[in-house]
């Protein structure tokens, strides 16, 4: 090494040792920053982290059957439309995560409803789970047809039975528990 490189050397390294210094602080300091601010939503989604692992499955298996069900309705299958759709799913699914992450945290949290985001997330795979299915059935030369209502219907008006009831009003339109009138 020449006298000219070393004195460059012993001038510009504790310079650039700063610089790097200065540039790793400032990495320290954002990454920092953004694990104190995403810690929460990350807790939220821990809840939620099976359905994250259901999206892959429900999405192929709907694909799948999809396909088969167009085929015996002898529809021209187009790769391309395939694909679009089933992007288009799995962007849908992705928001409705993010949705019940965001719902548990604004109101499952200050309400005390901590499956709230787990409710959301079960309606929306039901949904998908009836698409697939459908398709199931229409591949096996089947046309069925779903009810949520008659699924529900009975079992949600015998456990709102219980819980709702009519306050009868007296001769004069007062209520009788508080004897104001009645709106």
């Amino acid at each position: 090494m020449t006298p000219l490189t070393q004195n460059l050397k012993r001038i510009y390294t504790p310079t650039l040792r700063r610089k790097n210094l200065n540039i790793m602080q400032d990495r320290n300091l954002i990454g920092g920053f953004m694990a104190v601010t995403l810690s929460p939503i990350l807790e939220q989604f821990y809840s939620l982290r099976y359905f994250f692992l259901l999206l892959p499955i429900l999405l192929a298996v709907d694909l799948l059957f999809g396909i088969k069900a167009a085929g015996v309705r002898k529809e021209r299958i187009k790769r391309s439309r395939a694909v679009k759709r089933t992007i288009n799913k799995f962007v849908d699914y992705v928001c409705w995560l993010l949705l019940a992450g965001a719902l548990g945290l604004v109101f499952g949290e200050p309400f005390h409803i901590p499956i709230l985001p787990i409710v959301v997330m079960a309606i929306v795979v039901s949904i998908e789970l009836e698409s697939c299915v459908v398709n199931y059935f229409e591949y096996k030369g089947k046309k069925i047809k779903f009810n949520w209502r008659k699924l529900f219907g009975k079992k949600g008006e015998e456990m709102l039975g219980g819980i709702i009831e009519e306050v009868p009003l007296d001769q004069k339109g007062k209520d009788d528990e508080t004897g104001t009138a009645a709106q």
